[in-house]
């Protein structure tokens, strides 16, 4: 089965009133674990690779040729999106040709007028070639590959400039942050989504930060038109913590529990755990 672009998939969702899942990868080990999930959920997936993975993993090109060997040889029936995270105007350009099949051009920090001009370049390109577009107004908090925001809040008359140019979907700083959130975290700021909603239509939105946000802030988001919401740090601190457990109950000292295979694999299981409780709260499962 060949990538698909994000933009079907989220039009459905967006229709149906559900959200998919975009789970980033960092090695072979997460791709398979999330792929293998989303077979087992009947869920459509969106596996996100940003700037720096791409760089861990030898490439864009090799990220590209090794999810779609997985895909075949796993035999995933699913719709999977390779999608470029909070990609520059150079990556954007690269991921087009290395395979991916749908980019986020990320243009926040930039002024309105250039992220505009820059935005409908990219929008152009990769439509000619069948490829989704994200596009990103009001930077969001925390850190994504050297991209710092604050937690800003998006304005709705910029965000439907940017829909206008024909971008397929779009993420909208509404108070959300990457990684980890204070405990002071006012929550998300649902009256500007609800007006982001309003102004841009049945365009599919896009949350980012994903992890921390409780269920029902995620399940009203998605009432008001997300329908792409982002996972990572949430992934990493469930493989992290397993693996951690792993060495303090000395089991790589046990057989052969020092091989690599052996210590990734109990790694593996939390991330598809993760994958799955996501899938239930967004509502995807079965979806495919």
């Amino acid at each position: 089965m060949k990538l698909v672009s994000a933009r079907d998939m989220l039009q459905t969702a967006r229709k149906e009133g559900y959200a998919v899942g975009q789970f980033n990868i960092n090695n072979l080990e997460w791709t398979k674990a999330i792929l293998e999930t989303a077979q087992e959920m009947r869920s459509p997936v969106i596996l996100g690779c940003s700037g720096g993975a791409g760089k861990y993993m030898g490439g864009f090109k090799t990220v590209a040729s090794m999810v779609q060997a997985m895909v075949e040889s796993l035999k995933i029936t699913v719709p999977v999106c390779l999608h470029l995270d909070h990609g520059s105007y150079e990556q954007a350009i690269e991921c087009m040709d290395a395979g991916f099949s749908s980019v986020m051009f990320d243009g926040s920090h930039y002024p309105i007028a250039e992220n505009i001009q820059k935005t409908k370049e990219i929008v152009a390109m990769a439509h000619a070639k069948g490829i989704s577009v994200e596009a990103e107004v009001g930077a969001i908090g925390g850190e994504e590959d050297g991209i710092i925001g604050n937690g800003e809040v998006a304005d709705p008359q910029e965000c439907k400039l940017i829909a206008d140019l024909g971008v397929d979907l779009l993420a909208a700083g509404i108070g959300n942050i990457h990684g980890s959130y204070p405990a002071d975290w006012p929550g998300l700021r649902l009256d500007v989504l609800k007006e982001v909603q309003q102004l841009t239509g049945q365009m599919p939105l896009v949350l980012h930060g994903g992890t921390g946000i409780p269920a029902a802030m995620i399940q009203e988001s998605i009432a008001l038109g997300v329908s792409k919401i982002n996972v990572n740090t949430e992934l990493q601190y469930a493989f992290a913590q397993t693996l951690r457990e792993y060495f303090e109950q000395g089991k790589d000292k046990i057989g052969k529990g020092f091989d690599p295979r052996k210590i990734i694999a109990p790694g593996m299981e939390s991330i598809k755990a993760t994958v799955k409780e996501k899938m239930t709260i967004f509502g995807s499962i079965n979806r495919a």
